[in-house]
Order: structure tokens, then sequence, then C-alpha cells
């Protein structure tokens, strides 16, 4: 819970206490880590949630996907393709799987009142 917190606090800052303008030929760039990062979080709690989490393999999938995913628009970019495309396709993919993931483990989750398990 504490990485969901530390996420909404950064996208609050962020927002509104942060005023930075991205130049317009970095957007693509910016947009693919924003979404290569977005992918590790809920990544990391979605192998949270399944008890399966390990620091070390968050923070390698996190730096490794967005450096590979920058070196992929920024390939794309030298080569005229728009190869940025496939990478947003794809982080949003995995986002919704992960996202689905924590999704079930939240509606199955079993409900205690009154100290009666609920099976």
């Amino acid at each position: 819970m504490l990485p969901m917190f530390g996420f909404v606090i950064g996208i609050i800052i962020g927002a509104f206490f942060i005023q930075y303008n991205i130049p317009p030929q970095y957007s693509k760039y910016v947009a693919v880590a924003i979404l290569a990062s977005l992918d590790s979080v809920f990544g990391g709690l979605a192998a949270n949630v399944q008890k399966k989490f390990d620091f070390k393999i968050f923070v390698s999938g996190f730096l490794c996907n967005s450096l590979l995913a920058a070196a992929l628009v920024f390939l794309g970019d030298q080569l005229g393709l728009d190869i940025y495309v496939a990478a947003i396709f794809t982080f949003v993919y995995r986002l919704f799987l992960n996202f689905s993931i924590i999704r079930r483990f939240l509606l199955n989750k079993p409900v205690k009142k009154d100290n009666i398990k609920v099976k």
C-alpha cells in the first residue's frame, strides 16, 4: 500500500506544485517513459497482491523498461518510424492486465463482519 501512496503523492506534487513544460521534440520520450514507469508500478502492485513481489525485480524492471522504451523511441526517430506507438500499445496493454489482477484481488478479498469469515 505504501508504493501506491507514494505514487498518488507524486502525481499530486507533479500536477499542482511543479510547473514545467516539456519541449515538443521530447514529448514522445516522456510519454513512453511515463507509461513504462506506470507499467512497473502497477506490475509491482500486482506482484504484491499475488505475494510475489521482489524489490530487486521491481527496481530493475523500472529502470530497464524505461531505458529500453527510450532507446526504441530514439531508434524509431533515427529510422523515421513511429516505433513509440508500438511501445505505447504494449505498455497500455500491460497496465490494463496488471490493473485487472489488482481489481480481481480486491473484488475476491474476503470481507469480515463481526469476526465472521465469509468464504
